[in-house]
Order: C-alpha cells, then sequence, then structure tokens
C-alpha cells in the first residue's frame, strides 16, 4: 500500500530508541524526512546514522519550553513540520502520597506541557497548509490506571481528553490528532523487568509481548493522507489487555 507520505516532514520525540525509533524508522521507510530528538546526542547521532534519519536535536522534555525551543529550531532547519509524534519515557512509579511535589512538576511538564507546547508551535503552520498530523504516544494508562503510575494515571488520561477537544477544533482544516496506547512491548524497559512466557500469557491475552514496529506501522498509516478520518481517539495496541471501551 502507497501511503503517498513521500517528501512529509516530521519529527519525532523520544526517537533514539524503543517505541519512538520504530516509528521513525517506518516514516523513513515511507520517504519521510525525519528528525530524531532526546536528551542524548550520542545516541541520537548513533540511531540516525542506523536507521536513515536526516537531522537529529538533543532535547530534555522535562524543562519547561525546551519543547518549544525543539519545535522552533526544527521548523527553521526543515522549513515546516507536517507530522509530530510526542514520546516521553514512563515515570517513576510511586503511589499517591508518596509522589513528591517536585514529581508532579517534573513530570507534568514532561508528559503534559510537552505536547501542548509542541502543538502550540505547529497548529498555526499547519492549519494554513491544510495539514497536520500529531500522533501522542502515551500509556494503557491513559484508559486503565496502572498501580503505582500515579502520575502517568492522571496525566495521560487527561491528554484524551485534550486531544477530543482539539481535534473538533481543527479537523476541518485537515489536522487530526490521536493518541496511540502501547500495551506490554518488547523494548529495553520491558526487558529490564525479566518478565517470564508464563507471567506474559497470563497478562496478555495474545499471549506475547507486541513488537515496537506493529505500533509504528499504526503510526505511520495515521500520519498518511489514508488516515485522514480518524481524529480525536486513543488507540491500544495491546494484544487485548485494556478490557472496557
Amino acid at each position: 500500500m502507497d501511503l503517498d507520505l513521500k517528501g512529509k516532514k516530521a519529527l519525532v520525540l523520544g526517537s533514539s530508541a524503543g517505541l519512538g525509533r520504530a516509528i521513525a524508522e517506518s516514516l523513513i521507510g515511507e520517504g519521510v524526512e525525519v528528525c530524531l530528538s532526546s536528551r542524548s546526542l550520542e545516541s541520537l547521532k548513533k540511531t540516525a546514522s542506523e536507521i536513515g534519519a536526516a537531522h537529529y536535536e538533543a532535547c530534555d522534555l522535562s524543562v519547561a519550553h525546551n519543547t518549544t525551543q525543539l519545535v522552533e529550531k526544527v521548523m527553521k532547519k526543515m522549513g515546516h513540520i507536517d507530522i509530530i509524534v510526542t514520546n516521553t519515557g514512563g515515570p517513576k512509579k510511586a503511589n499517591f502520597l508518596d509522589v513528591t511535589e517536585e514529581q508532579w512538576h517534573t513530570d507534568f511538564q514532561s508528559l503534559w506541557m510537552s505536547p501542548v507546547e509542541a502543538m502550540n508551535a505547529l497548529l498555526p503552520g499547519m492549519k494554513e497548509r491544510k495539514y497536520g498530523r500529531i500522533l501522542m504516544v502515551t500509556s494503557l494508562a491513559g484508559k486503565e490506571p496502572l498501580p503505582g503510575l500515579t502520575t502517568s494515571n492522571g496525566l495521560r488520561a487527561g491528554l484524551a481528553g485534550l486531544a477530543r477537544s482539539i481535534s473538533n477544533e481543527y479537523a476541518q482544516f485537515g489536522i487530526t490528532i490521536n493518541l496511540l496506547l502501547p500495551g506490554y512491548t518488547n523494548t529495553d524497559r520491558l526487558k529490564a523487568l525479566h518478565l517470564t512466557e508464563a507471567r506474559i500469557k497470563e497478562m496478555v491475552p495474545a499471549g506475547r509481548l507486541g513488537e515496537p514496529g506493529e505500533l509504528a506501522d499504526l503510526a505511520t498509516f495515521l500520519a498518511s493522507k489514508k488516515g485522514a478520518y480518524i481524529t480525536g481517539q486513543s488507540i491500544a495496541v495491546d494484544g487485548g489487555v485494556i478490557k472496557g471501551h
């Protein structure tokens, strides 16, 4: 299937490894000019050379205004951005009374304000060009709370409401906004948990971990013209873990 993405330009956050890298690689495979971003400049250089990314810029999304500055820098370099993928690492585990005020502020900036800053910077240009794709990689916590992930549960669930609100405003301009909710996926972070095959089968109806490329393929479809009628949605890629709607 030709997704007609050749010549489009994308910024993928959190893309030196894991899901972000897989999405960037999938977009590049469809002819998209991609800029990678993550905290580590060395990791970005390595990933860019391995997957053929055109650009990369280091950025710490947990610092206020950094995302705005990143988007402005990338737009100067690439001319404009058609596709933005927001993606951040998971926050520290803590039950509600154990979450410090500092963690609330850090996680709010990283999980909430970073996408908001990106959209503030990008939506005017997308509206003018009558094309834009905003993809937020979040978590199953966006639909069902996960034990001990208090800040993630609260903030990521809120992003779903925000995306629906903004998508209603901007659908008429050819702009879509969707959330991708990865389940238990075969990334370095999950490997560190050393889950047994029996435990995985117990947790996941599909009986296996997801592969990063499976979520990346969906992201690339949603980024294309063929995904133009899908907006305001929270789509789980989880092998059947989420039981609700």
